[in-house]
């Protein structure tokens, strides 16, 4: 599975990562559903590192097609609001 992170590039994690991600993935949601911004820097923070800790980068010149798109590290909990609604971010 390939999973970018907005602004930083490529990761190859294998299929097995993906319900680790799901539930990563959840917790955020479920904060940003809350409506309260208190917990949601360290869980999205939580979802990026797994990504950069469990994937291989991809080079530059690595060009394979995303499977998930993740916002980037300095995203505001503002802009969550908008990108972690209804289905999440991950395809089941």
């Amino acid at each position: 599975m390939i999973v970018r992170i907005s602004g930083e590039g490529q990761y190859r994690l294998d299929d097995g990562d993906a319900q680790r991600l799901n539930e990563l993935e959840g917790a955020v949601g479920e904060i940003v559903e809350g409506g309260s911004e208190d917990g949601f820097a360290g869980a999205f923070a939580e979802l990026l590192d797994y990504v950069r800790e469990h994937g291989d980068p991809l080079g530059d010149d690595e060009l394979d097609a995303s499977d998930v798109i993740l916002p980037p590290a300095d995203l505001g909990f503002d802009e969550a609001t908008r990108e972690f609604t209804g289905e999440g971010l991950i395809p089941d």
